[in-house]
């Protein structure tokens, strides 16, 4: 999927109010550059789209904000924007066989309900771009999960560190729950999230514990496409820039964030300390009802 240059470079310069020279002038390209371009006589090269979408995020125009806006209102009501974060371009059609086996939910198609998330998620790669996502969510099955120990304990699964409780009933009715749905809404887990859940699962921490600590690291909603029915209801709408000064303010804007969470998962250690149960706790009292 190209990226749409020509309609984006009007929009720039006529929101600016600059003429074709003017733009070309300021961006550092020649006038018969961006002419050409309005026209939609070639393709772009990597450069003049680097010049553009960085000199456009220089001057406050948030092109591909404005775009979100905009797919949002034109959605139908049982229709959802996501966004998926490449490291590169995709091709051919969506499947849920593209993504890794220890993920979150295991194999599948994943994107957020974020732009600014998804740019942040692919940041540090250089030729990455967002892709903006229709998503029809009629006719299929959904879970939904939270910040809650149902929701640990089933990424500790998929993502293998759940092993030694591997067969316990209680372990495998949470894989069968998920594997039952279609898609699934869930609070996205990234590595850092990872390795509290993985305190948890070594009874370094309580559920309680592991629980705060978590909610005080807020990364949005993801989506997770489990089979080819719900993928194939999934269609990039527009594949978007990202110019190397918006990777960077993304980028800042995540590390900041993170920071502040690593101080919000102290305090949440302490305050809970003792509370909730170990992990080899619930697993025992699960067994013991049966």
């Amino acid at each position: 999927m190209e990226y749409r240059f020509t309609e984006d470079l009007k929009c720039i310069r006529e929101l600016l109010s600059l003429t074709q020279a003017e733009l070309a002038e300021q961006v550092g390209v020649e006038l018969v550059t961006v002419s050409r371009q309005e026209q939609e006589l070639f393709k772009p090269s990597a450069a003049v789209m680097e010049k553009t979408y960085a000199f456009a995020f220089e001057k406050n125009i948030r092109i591909n904000r404005l775009k979100e806006m905009l797919w949002r209102e034109d959605l139908s009501p049982e229709h959802k924007l996501l966004f998926h974060g490449a490291k590169g371009e995709i091709t051919g059609e969506l499947s849920v066989k593209a993504g890794r086996n220890n993920n979150d939910f295991g194999q599948g198609f994943y994107a957020g309900e974020s732009y600014e998330q998804a740019v942040s998620f692919v940041s540090g790669f250089e030729k990455s771009s967002v892709y903006y996502l229709d998503f029809d969510v009629s006719g299929l099955k959904s879970k939904e999960y939270h910040v809650d120990r149902d929701w640990m304990m089933t990424i500790a699964y998929f993502r293998g560190t759940l092993d030694a409780y591997r067969d316990h009933p209680t372990v495998q009715k949470l894989a069968a729950d998920a594997g039952n749905a279609d898609y699934i809404i869930a609070p996205i887990a990234d590595n850092r999230m990872f390795q509290i859940i993985n305190s948890f699962i070594a009874g370094e921490i309580t559920d309680a514990q592991c629980e705060h600590c978590l909610s005080a690291i807020n990364l949005g909603m993801q989506y997770v496409f489990l089979t080819e029915k719900a993928v194939k209801k999934v269609q990039p709408v527009e594949r978007v820039y990202i110019a190397q000064n918006e990777r960077k303010y993304y980028a800042d804007v995540r590390s900041s964030e993170s920071r502040l969470g690593e101080d919000k998962v102290k305090l949440a250690r302490i305050k809970y300390r003792g509370q909730g149960k170990y992990i080899d706790e619930i697993l025992t009292v699960a067994e013991e009802g049966r």
